[in-house]
């Protein structure tokens, strides 16, 4: 019998050996590729059964171009670099993993934001350039009675919300998708996007990247948000416009940004956000600890096993095909 090809478009791990650990049961051709264009994609991916993708373009062209390929596993919670209509148009069974850095993302929104809120860049700064100042960190408001808007109320937003609720903070958000009775049963009031920047004095973004996301924050947005508000950005860059962000920064529209996502990454290094004093950048790393990241991968490889072995897996994003394809459903 032919054993499977799975490959691993490209990668930033230090290490495949949870990917292979889990896929060693079929006893598969795995290959670790590298590939940034198209056509290395196609190039490396056009025989193969399953493939893992990270930041490599998985677009309609390379899709229309891979003979065997019956699932594709995405390390993360964003499909935004498969091209899914193409996939699913297909046949082939899309996975993602979006419960493994719940914890981890939540927390680093809610420490961008305790960090902005307190200045704690700023002032260690001037700590260490030797001026020993407090006022230079004014103003400062207390966190237990200001509001928190969430853009987005899925999974890692509702665990936002309790750990800001034990704070004190009020939680409103917007999410167009999330039945009322869900935000009810977490006590946090739905609300549309303009109403969230007019009342918060924080706004930290879970939205996904879709184009129906792509720069919904933009200066309509700015243009109401409270001259003292926060922006936190640990989901995708562009779903804040890049432009419309530095130029409110800049006019003083709203107080700072905490970004763990920017719109080009890395971020290039003549970007005005990198010169703010009141803007903090981390390199997209809220989703690290050592234990989600053996999570992810591992889950991302379970994604490929289970469809080669002929199951829908755990996280199907385009479940339509329950009723297309002849796979089973797992116990």
């Amino acid at each position: 019998m032919k054993k499977f090809k799975v490959v691993v478009t490209d990668f930033e791990f230090q290490t495949l050996e949870p990917e292979k650990e889990v896929l060693a049961a079929l006893d598969v051709e795995f290959v670790a590729a590298q590939c940034k264009t198209e056509e290395e994609v196609i190039e490396a991916c056009k025989d193969a059964d399953g493939i893992i993708n990270q930041y490599a373009p998985i677009s309609r062209k390379v899709i229309e171009n891979l003979n065997n390929c019956k699932v594709i596993a995405r390390y993360g919670v964003g499909v935004n670099t498969i091209d899914l209509e193409a996939a699913t148009e297909k046949g082939i069974v899309v996975g993602n993993v979006t419960d493994y850095s719940m914890d981890e993302v939540s927390d680093h929104a809610f420490a961008l934001l305790m960090a902005l809120a307190r200045k704690i860049v700023k002032l260690n700064d001037e700590v260490k350039n030797s001026v020993w100042d407090f006022n230079l960190g004014k103003p400062m408001f207390r966190l237990r009675g200001r509001t928190l808007g969430l853009v987005g109320l899925g999974r890692i937003p509702q665990t936002l919300a309790k750990k800001a609720q034990a704070f004190g903070l009020k939680v409103v958000a917007y999410d167009p998708y999330v039945p009322s009775d869900v935000a009810k049963a977490l006590n946090v009031e739905l609300v549309d996007l303009n109403d969230l920047f007019r009342q918060s004095d924080y706004i930290s973004v879970h939205a996904p990247l879709m184009e129906i996301t792509r720069g919904m924050i933009s200066n309509e947005q700015f243009n109401l948000a409270k001259k003292e508000a926060f922006i936190i950005n640990t989901a995708r860059g562009p779903v804040i416009d890049e432009v419309a962000l530095i130029r409110a920064l800049q006019e003083g529209k709203i107080a700072g940004a905490g970004l763990d996502v920017t719109e080009l990454e890395p971020i290039q290094r003549d970007n005005p956000l990198l010169k703010m004093e009141n803007v903090i950048i981390t390199p997209h790393v809220a989703w690290y600890s050592e234990e989600s990241e053996i999570e992810l991968k591992r889950k991302t490889a379970q994604n490929v096993a289970d469809v080669l072995s002929g199951y829908f897996p755990t996280y199907l994003v385009n479940k339509e095909l329950r009723t297309s394809l002849n796979l089973k459903e797992k116990e």
